[in-house]
């Protein structure tokens, strides 16, 4: 759909993630490594002005379940109205996918359960081994 794709990760000082921002761009570059036109980086602040400062014309936002798309849509016509060049672009999960979260897959790795259906396989073990020390 694009020639270049940036992942960007919030950092967000009011939450508290298992991983650090610097953490989960490493996590996220292993992760994308075959695709070579996405990059990974991070913003803090409103999503519209980092679009801006990098160029992008659009947002992709997904989508598990009907639950998602009025808090994603409440977002997408409020990016509109700050910065009306930008589009946002929903795209569905796959059927397979659609139960899970970050907070399901936390519960199941913190509880002792096998995350290896719902992460890449290059980056499994580190996402185990953090969140089995949360127990």
């Amino acid at each position: 759909m694009f020639d270049k794709v940036i992942v960007a990760v919030l950092v967000n000082s009011s939450k508290k993630p298992v991983f650090t921002a610097e953490e989960r761009i490493y996590l996220l570059k292993k992760a994308l490594s075959d695709f070579a036109n996405v990059e990974v980086q991070s913003f803090n602040g409103l999503l519209v002005d980092y679009a801006k400062q990098v160029g992008a014309s659009a947002v992709v936002r997904g989508l598990r379940a009907v639950s998602d798309f009025e808090y994603e849509f409440q977002m997408s016509l409020t990016n509109k109205k700050l910065y009306p060049q930008m589009e946002t672009i929903f795209l569905t999960t796959r059927s397979e996918y659609m139960f899970l979260s970050s907070s399901i897959v936390k519960q199941i790795a913190v509880l002792g359960g096998d995350i290896t259906n719902f992460v890449p396989e290059c980056i499994h073990q580190e996402i185990k081994t953090r969140l089995s020390e949360k127990k």
